[in-house]
């Protein structure tokens, strides 16, 4: 009898050696006589549970940081100085040396920031407590906050300047300072950048923030503050001479710049350009301008100067740019192996030209390929080749770009790919043609819409006793036959960082929607149809019909040392259905788990659907089902040089959805958790900027497919059988 491993069995046996080793060191062996390692700080609200103390973190003049098992790491050191000791002290995370003379510091910054927020007088005290280690100090700090002053009524004095006292308080209806608002600096500096910002869109060229002036007063109303605003024609910054009266400027001559090497149509710049000559200044135009160019994708820089002459009252706009590198190729490389020996690897060559006809298109070619090979069994192979071209317009097809106005250009593609696919079971051609939009929504959204996408799938070849297993089931043969899919494909993404490659801590969701020959189905009675079967047929092919739906959400922390070390979660669910002209999904749409990305102690395509074993009619593993559960977790951290490390743990898996499936493989409420796989390991990652290279080992700690008393996969398994696989890739998993 086969033993039987709990979950808390499993997670004892993989973290108890390495909390042994952690406890057998020290984490203040390298401290001299006399220093201490601070080894925490406490911020302690006395008087307001509510409020939250993490804002203040940063006013901290000295913070230990978050744990890291690191610093364990930093302390193997062996005294001598040498090659071993400079390696831990590069490898690990160096202690917080104490510095008593910091405290002080950091309570004064406290006490500043929290007037600033318009808690006045407060009041901060503290204490160091001493931890088992006498190495090892906590500082506590006790905040006793401030009193407030609601504003009690607000009276102006405000220049008479042309139409300026009027179009000032036209906006006051729209200020952030009102009857009962609670004094502070801070609402006050966010207002007088509203306000600064306002009056520069109507044209006040050299209006800022600094020109405001407030008086509080709270004697008059112990309990509250009398405020006056002020606008002076000098800045806090300047004398009472160097005064100037507030006048509404135009815009001048307006003139771009750019490398005489590259080669750009002026039409499609003037089409960027929102600000015409002659027109009043406004500072949000300005900025959108900027957006606008940014957004193509061409330019590395791009500079905007503004130059007043304040005689005439007119600022001239001098654009400035510099070209990014105009083309160039991408390459890319995912490869995977198991202990059965199947391994599988997927290159990819792209070619790029961001300005193929002089007006910011961008020309995408992509060469791509998989190849699958059983070592020891040269008959056992696979092979897939595709080529793909896109061409991005920096426009909204077909209208003109002069109609958007906003910052956000939409962008128009046009795709075009061709795959080959060559199993032991079949050979299966399919070619594809979109047209679609995508962008920006705003600062944090981006979309990909493409109303028109059209795909034709051929099975020009099916083997004999392959063709013979899926007589048997008619939804595996609905997904492998001649096919149109024509509908339509959405994306829409949201990133709370707006970097490229984020440095804090940020959080993403993506939701995909898909939907495919409800067009179509209008003229199904006009349609031909098969025989047998009774779908619609156009140019004797059957179209698909279906909706398909996937959503995955994200969070990201980022912390220590130079943000070394991070902790990456995701999780995401898929469904698909099919219906009307179709019983099931194309096999484009099915979903399935594994590889690289995925459920990483399984190969792509092997995991699933529910307990369902490795069907015995795929030569090489072909797993599918209509609905997706995976969330993954991954602690990353810097080992050395731009080498990372990588401890990760995945759950999910497939599974099909519909009476008409073998309910032993079907999902319901009971079968979810039974037939859950789980899936934990290691990877190092190597960052070269530019691209970052990545190796994992995925070993399985739950496999459904084994008897139901048997699933949990003990350590003496892990490498034994299909229980782990490796996997190389580009770029992070997710």
């Amino acid at each position: 009898m086969k033993r039987r491993h709990s979950y808390s069995a499993i997670i004892c046996r993989l973290l108890l050696p390495a909390f042994l080793l952690l406890a057998s060191c020290s984490t203040t062996k390298t401290l001299t006589e006399g220093q201490l390692r601070l080894a925490g700080t406490k911020i302690t609200v006395t008087n307001d549970k509510k409020f939250n103390t993490v804002q203040l973190n940063p006013y901290l003049r000295q913070q230990s940081g978050a744990w890291s098992p690191f610093i364990y790491v930093y302390n193997w050191e062996n005294g001598k100085g040498k090659g071993w000791d400079k390696f831990v002290h590069k490898l690990g995370t160096a202690p917080v040396i104490y510095d008593s003379t910091l405290v002080g510091s950091s309570i004064e910054n406290l006490k500043e920031h929290l007037q600033y927020l318009g808690y006045y007088d407060s009041q901060v005290d503290t204490s160091t407590i001493r931890g088992k280690n006498p190495k090892n100090v906590k500082v506590n700090y006790y905040v006793r906050l401030g009193k407030r002053y609601p504003i009690r009524d607000i009276r102006y004095e405000i220049p008479r300047d042309g139409s300026f006292r009027n179009e000032f308080f036209a906006d006051t209806s729209a200020s952030l300072l009102r009857k009962g608002c609670l004094l502070s600096e801070k609402l006050l500096d966010e207002e007088t950048e509203r306000s600064a910002h306002h009056l520069r869109d109507l044209g006040y060229f050299d209006f800022t923030k600094n020109h405001f002036y407030f008086e509080a007063d709270t004697v008059s109303h112990p309990d509250s503050a009398r405020l006056k605003i002020l606008i002076k024609h000098n800045t806090r910054n300047e004398k009472e001479k160097e005064a100037f009266v507030f006048s509404k400027y135009q815009i001048g001559k307006v003139s771009a710049s750019y490398p005489s090497k590259l080669r750009i149509r002026q039409g499609f710049l003037s089409g960027l350009n929102n600000i015409e000559s002659g027109s009043t200044y406004n500072e949000t135009a300005v900025n959108t301008l900027y957006q606008r160019y940014s957004a193509v994708g061409l330019f590395t820089s791009v500079n905007i100067q503004m130059n007043p002459d304040p005689q005439t009252h007119k600022v001239d706009c001098d654009i400035s740019l510099r070209n990014s590198k105009i083309h160039g190729f991408k390459l890319g490389l995912e490869a995977s192996v198991n202990s059965s020996g199947l391994f599988g690897v997927t290159p990819e060559f792209t070619y790029y030209n961001k300005n193929i006809f002089r007006g910011g298109e961008r020309l995408t070619i992509s060469f791509n390929s998989n190849h699958q090979i059983k070592f020891g069994n040269a008959n056992i192979s696979s092979n897939e080749f595709a080529v793909s071209a896109g061409l991005l317009f920096p426009k909204f097809l077909p209208f003109p770009a002069k109609m958007i106005k906003g910052p956000n250009m939409p962008n128009t593609e046009v795709n075009f790919s061709f795959n080959y696919q060559e199993r032991p079971e079949y050979i299966r051609t399919r070619f594809k043609a979109s047209f679609g939009w995508s962008g920006n929504l705003r600062r944090h959204f981006s979309y990909n819409l493409t109303p028109i996408s059209v795909q034709y799938v051929r099975m020009p070849r099916i083997e004999s006793s392959f063709e013979n297993s899926l007589s048997n089931n008619p939804f595996m043969r609905n997904s492998f036959q001649d096919q149109l899919d024509a509908g339509l494909h959405s994306v829409l993404y949201y990133s709370s960082s707006t970097e490229v490659v984020p440095s804090t801590s940020y959080w993403y969701g993506r939701f995909q929607f898909n939907s495919s020959g409800n067009l179509l189905r209008a003229f199904n009675s006009v349609m031909r149809h098969d025989a047998v079967s009774g779908q619609g047929l156009i140019f004797k092919v059957p179209y698909a019909q279906y909706v398909r739906a996937e959503l995955t959400l994200g969070k990201t922390f980022i912390w220590g040392r130079k943000m070394g070390q991070s902790f990456a979660m995701r999780a995401m669910v898929g469904i698909g259905h099919a219906y009307g002209n179709s019983i099931a999904l194309p096999f484009e749409q099915q979903f399935y788990a594994g590889g690289a990305n995925s459920m990483r102690g399984w190969n792509a395509r092997t995991l699933g659907p529910g307990a369902e074993a490795m069907e015995t009619k795929w030569v090489i593993p072909n797993q599918t089902g209509n609905f997706k559960f995976e969330a993954n977790v991954e602690y990353r951290f810097r080992l050395f040089w731009k080498v990372a490390g990588a401890l990760f743990v995945d759950v999910g898996n497939i599974w099909n959805i519909g009476e008409s499936f073998d309910p032993a493989y079907s999902l319901t409420a009971k079968s979810f958790l039974p037939t859950i796989a789980a899936d934990w390991g290691a990877g190092l990652r190597l960052d070269l900027s530019l691209i970052v290279l990545r190796v994992d080992l995925g070993l399985r700690l739950r496999d459904p497919a084994r008897a139901a008393n048997d699933r949990w996969v003990g350590p003496n398994e892990w490498f034994r059988n299909d229980n782990y696989c490796f996997h190389f890739g580009v770029g992070l998993p997710f």
